[in-house]
């Protein structure tokens, strides 16, 4: 490859490497969010480690950016970089299930729909996201909400091990035993320390599911939510749900004259019978009769994937988030004025539970710090045409002022906007300094800064 000499090492890189003068490179370049557009010098589609380390070591001898990317969800870009190397692990997919001992491997590339679908064979499954599309690594090493979370915890608290490829190109396997400090920092420190090219998960019986949505009109909301947190602080850890806002979208089960409105979501999810299911959802659909709902047995990974088709890749997004201890009456009055204003259809506003097997682990056992948090709010504007971005930036902005007075001063880093660098230190909270004690050992020329960067210890 001609250009620089570091640009000339990754020609011993296996995988695809696509620069400006490739036919694929404005394909290749584009993430999630369409607000991202940068242009990197190359993006190395890796197929194996052997490449990770190649891409690697070029970035760190070139004095190259290096960005790391696996579903290319991250809201503020982290995925791609101007003027340096793209290491995209998205053709590394390989996936293997023990059912026996309930352990999946799985490597750096694959997304939540991959998972998923593995493990869904042998009835199995482990906390991920609610979009299947979102890459496995990039959410779990954020700490991995999602629907199981209230039973078995955050996606870190699953995490058995991890293989990395270090700054210094070095690869290594860690777990609470091999370099215990870097798989404590790992597990909600997100991609600071390592690129992650396999990752080891406990499994748990999942199979089918009962849950879906139901909807409800806007001025049920305030007892809806008032509701919600005494109903789901008292419900078994099986039940995983959350409400929202949403504008109804065109699906069958929803009336054809209210697809369009602005209404208040209860997602739902129980790993138990349906009798069991339907007895704590009466005690919802007592606060309001719903205007549309699509509840019954289903397998896991299809509502693991039921938001993707709202949601493709190629639009505009802006999010904020927090954790918040309690639904006060300042919460729930601050969701009533805001939630309602939803402004497309993509847009909503989720409070996920985290309470639950979450609160079983120490704010110090891992580095996800906000083990006391009940719930983690994330208004997620998403929207079509880049012509809305002023209003819908605004009504994000405006959503998280109104939370502000009453929440954490942190955030889920997984949820964190591009203009959210001030809050890093508060978003890892009490667990930073010992983060980067750890960086300093494993990154201390701060290699992998294209993220929620914690700087090296001086």
């Amino acid at each position: 490859m001609s250009g620089t000499p570091a640009l000339t090492t990754l020609d011993a890189v296996r995988g695809d490497v696509i620069t400006s003068q490739s036919p694929a490179y404005d394909g290749a370049r584009s993430v999630y969010n369409a607000m991202i557009d940068r242009r990197p010098l190359a993006i190395v589609r890796a197929t194996d480690v052997a490449d990770v380390r190649i891409a690697v070591n070029a970035a760190r001898e070139g004095g190259l950016p290096l960005a790391i990317r696996d579903g290319a969800h991250s809201v503020p870009g982290f995925g791609t970089v101007d003027d340096g190397i793209v290491l995209d692990l998205s053709g590394m997919k390989g996936i293997r299930i023990d059912p026996v001992n309930r352990i999946a491997r799985v490597q750096g590339g694959c997304d939540w729909g991959d998972f998923d679908h593995a493990a869904h064979g042998f009835g199995l499954a482990t906390t991920g996201g609610i979009i299947s599309t979102t890459g496995v690594a990039g959410l779990t090493l954020g700490g991995g909400i999602g629907y199981l979370a209230r039973a078995h915890g955050l996606s870190i608290d699953n995490l058995r091990s991890a293989d990395v490829v270090l700054a210094d190109g070095s690869f290594v396997t860690t777990n609470a035993t091999e370099h215990p400090d870097l798989f404590w920092a790992l597990r909600g420190g997100g991609g600071n320390f390592g690129v992650v090219t396999e990752l080891e998960f406990d499994l748990h019986p999942v199979d089918t599911i009962y849950g879906g949505p139901m909807f409800f009109e806007l001025d049920a909301a305030e007892e809806l939510f008032r509701t919600f947190g005494e109903w789901i602080a008292a419900a078994p850890r099986a039940m995983g749900a959350f409400p929202a806002f949403q504008i109804a979208p065109p699906l069958p089960f929803i009336p054809e004259d209210r697809v369009g409105d602005p209404l208040v979501l209860l997602v739902s999810c129980f790993n138990g019978s349906d009798e069991d299911a339907e007895s704590m959802l009466k005690d919802l659909r007592t606060v309001a009769t719903p205007v549309a709902e699509h509840v019954g047995r289903m397998p896991y990974p299809a509502l693991n994937s039921a938001f993707d088709g709202l949601l493709p890749k190629g639009l505009q997004h802006y999010w904020k988030a927090a954790f918040l201890p309690e639904l006060t009456a300042g919460v729930i009055a601050a969701h009533v004025e805001h939630g309602p204003r939803v402004p497309a259809m993509q847009s909503t506003m989720h409070l996920y539970p985290i309470d639950g097997a979450v609160h079983d682990v120490a704010a110090d056992a891992t580095a996800f710090a906000y083990r006391d948090a009940n719930f983690a709010p994330v208004i997620a504007g998403m929207w079509p045409d880049p012509a809305d971005n002023e209003a819908n930036i605004r009504w994000v902005r405006d959503y998280h002022a109104a939370l502000e007075p009453h929440t954490s001063e942190g955030g889920y880093i997984n949820f964190m906007a591009g203009d959210d660098q001030g809050r890093i230190r508060a978003n890892y909270g009490s667990n930073y300094d010992r983060l980067a004690s750890v960086k300093k050992t494993y990154d201390p020329g701060n290699l992998f800064r294209i993220n929620q960067n914690i700087v090296p210890a001086q």
